[in-house]
């Protein structure tokens, strides 16, 4: 970062610091608002006003205004200067959102120098709340997905896997959790394939799993078109028919199931969140989403923003709307409350999120929709891929 950068996020922080408490405060979203991953973004703000309809526009006295800016695919270099754009110009006294993990690295300076709170909506490679003090999270890791799923799997008498993830951060991370859970339960792992991010076909990659006949392949895809892919070529290819399982994280999310449902029937995933949860306040909140944003899909993306702007709201209550970065971080620290998705908890000294894992199969309701079906627990889960990492 650059002085002269500096100086002018000094100065104007310090200029709104002359307000001892805000009348409004905005909270800065980074999110794909177009492009191939927009139905994200069209969640997330359907999310932050669902929970506004809920919660009301207020915290501790203060109005809380989300303002949102569009980054459609990954670009750090945009990211900071949206990220820079927000606090300097808009005022914004929190960041949040942030779908990849490269943009939310390049953001992780500015926050750091500018003690700004950073909760990210999604980004969910493990090492990221490292890189600042001022970071959060309220998705997952991909290792805090992968393990239970391993789990799973030996529990189902999974002798050997194949495992097929996007090359980048968070398929590394899910590649490397569930391979060292998996072998070190006494499984074999017969291959680790690595696909490039911007892959579309996975034909080839596919024929090559089946030649290895494994009994299972893990897979993570990075969302959107690369995963409709994924899924086409597993059942084009033979693997479903053959008998290998397919075991993934977010591959059936609720937007997969309205545009390729057929497709996917049977496939069981481990995550945070079903649309299909069953609790209240879950129950409510798709409720809200429907009504405030019709074409907004209840994916686990509603919860992640959810959650993050409930923790926004805890953060400005704790500091009673003053502009104190380390005083809201502290505050969120330990933070537990009950989410759409159930009982969540930041931990006190890493900042990560924990949270209960559901495995989940593709099934028809009643109403012959597709719907990701809880049937197994496992609760509290922690980012395994920090204890994974200890362990060396």
């Amino acid at each position: 970062m650059t002085l002269k950068l500096i100086a002018a996020i000094a100065v104007s922080l310090a200029s709104l610091a002359l307000q001892s408490r805000a009348d409004v405060i905005k909270v800065g979203v980074i999110a794909p608002m177009s492009g191939p991953f927009s139905a994200v973004g069209q969640t997330w703000e359907g999310a932050t006003k669902a929970y506004q309809k809920l919660n009301g526009t207020t915290a501790g006295g203060h109005t809380i205004e989300v303002v949102y800016r569009d980054l459609p695919e990954i670009n750090p270099a945009q990211a900071k200067a949206l990220a820079q754009e927000l606090i300097i110009k808009e005022g914004a006294q929190y960041i949040a959102g942030l779908y990849f993990t490269p943009d939310t690295l390049a953001v992780a300076a500015l926050a750091q120098e500018a003690k700004v709170p950073v909760v990210i909506f999604n980004a969910s490679t493990s090492s990221l709340l490292e890189k600042s003090d001022y970071l959060l999270r309220t998705s997952y890791t991909l290792p805090q997905m992968a393990v239970p799923v391993a789990k799973y799997a030996l529990e189902k008498n999974v002798k050997n896997v194949v495992s097929l993830v996007s090359d980048f951060g968070p398929g590394l991370d899910a590649e490397k959790a569930f391979n060292t859970a998996f072998v070190a339960g006494g499984g074999k792992l017969l291959e680790a394939i690595r696909a490039p991010l911007k892959t579309t076909d996975f034909g080839p990659l596919m024929q090559r799993v089946k030649a290895l006949k494994p009994d299972a392949l893990y897979v993570f895809g990075p969302g959107g078109p690369a995963t409709y892919a994924m899924i086409k070529a597993y059942n084009e290819a033979g693997l479903r028919a053959a008998g290998v399982r397919f075991l993934g994280t977010g591959e059936t999310d609720e937007d997969q199931l309205r545009a390729i449902g057929p497709e996917l029937l049977g496939i069981e995933t481990g995550m945070f969140y079903s649309a299909t949860h069953n609790s209240p306040l879950n129950n409510a909140a798709v409720k809200a989403l429907a009504e405030v944003a019709p074409k907004a899909i209840p994916t686990v993306q509603l919860a992640n923003a959810y959650d993050g702007l409930h923790v926004i709201y805890h953060m400005v209550k704790a500091t009673d709307g003053k502009r104190d970065g380390p005083k809201a971080l502290a505050a969120a620290k330990g933070f537990s409350w009950e989410s759409p998705r159930g009982p969540v908890k930041i931990d006190p000294a890493s900042r990560e999120f924990v949270q209960n894992v559901y495995m989940r199969v593709v099934e028809k309701d009643a109403s012959g929709r597709f719907v990701n079906r809880e049937f197994r627990t496992f609760e509290m889960q922690p980012d395994y891929g920090r204890i994974q990492g200890a362990a060396k």
